[in-house]
């Protein structure tokens, strides 16, 4: 048993220490990152934090890539307040005991994005590390999660009803991001770091929007923020000086 052990981590340490970053390559990306609002955005919510995976083809040759991303996003600062006309003089919500309840806000959202760019590699001894540029397009969505209290029922805020305060908000989107990314040649250190951009151009979805005030007809969300990647490669295909065992 030993010997066996012994021999698949010399295969996989005498691979790794072969490899090279070369062929064409898919790419399998987890993602982490912090957005800012701008537009008719920061009127509603502050800061988001978001999680991501994504999935692209890079082809050797070039290092041009298409891809597709999806984002979860998620904040806990929430500007206005749907649920006003709920509070009292001292902005206490009573639920059907009469007592009061705790309600929390919350931003929730995601944004998916069918992506191209490229890799410009700034060093021929590793073509596949230097500045990475990409250009996107799909859905941006954003709504107000009105966090219950778990120990105090409130009718307003049950069933159907409760949608007419969310402010479901969706519509196309564009994106672009410039960064560095490094694709080791040795394959154990792959990751992405830079800046990120979306621009949302939305509509709020809900027939009945209670209690809103000055609610747009056409909104420009704007997504201003940092990602950071982590890369799982795959890479396709054999290259001339690389040994597999």
């Amino acid at each position: 048993m030993k010997y066996t052990v012994l021999f698949v981590l010399t295969l996989f340490f005498t691979t790794v220490a072969t490899a090279q970053n070369k062929g064409n390559a898919l790419l399998l990306n987890f993602n982490y990152g912090n957005h800012f609002p701008q537009g008719d955005l920061q009127s509603r919510f502050g800061s988001n934090l978001a999680v991501a995976l994504s999935m692209e083809f890079m082809l050797e040759k070039s290092n041009l890539f298409i891809g597709a991303n999806h984002s979860f996003l998620f904040g806990n600062t929430v500007k206005e307040d749907p649920i006003a006309n709920l509070r009292d003089s001292n902005g206490l919500i009573f639920n059907n005991n009469f007592t009061t309840s705790n309600i929390d806000l919350r931003q929730r959202g995601f944004a998916s994005i069918a992506y191209v760019g490229k890799l410009f590699g700034l060093a021929e001894r590793n073509r596949r590390s230097g500045i990475r540029v990409q250009v996107g397009a799909g859905l941006l969505q954003h709504k107000i999660r009105i966090q219950d209290d778990p120990n105090a029922f409130v009718t307003q805020l049950s069933g159907d009803t409760k949608k007419a305060y969310d402010r479901l908000t969706n519509g196309f989107a564009l994106q672009q991001f410039i960064g560095y990314q490094h694709l080791a040649k040795n394959r154990l250190a792959n990751f992405y770091i830079g800046a990120e951009f979306i621009q949302g151009f939305t509509q709020n979805r809900r027939d009945v929007n209670i209690g809103a005030v000055n609610e747009k007809e056409n909104r420009t969300d704007i997504l201003v923020g940092f990602k950071l990647g982590w890369t799982l490669p795959f890479y396709i295909g054999k290259a001339a000086d690389v040994i597999y065992y």
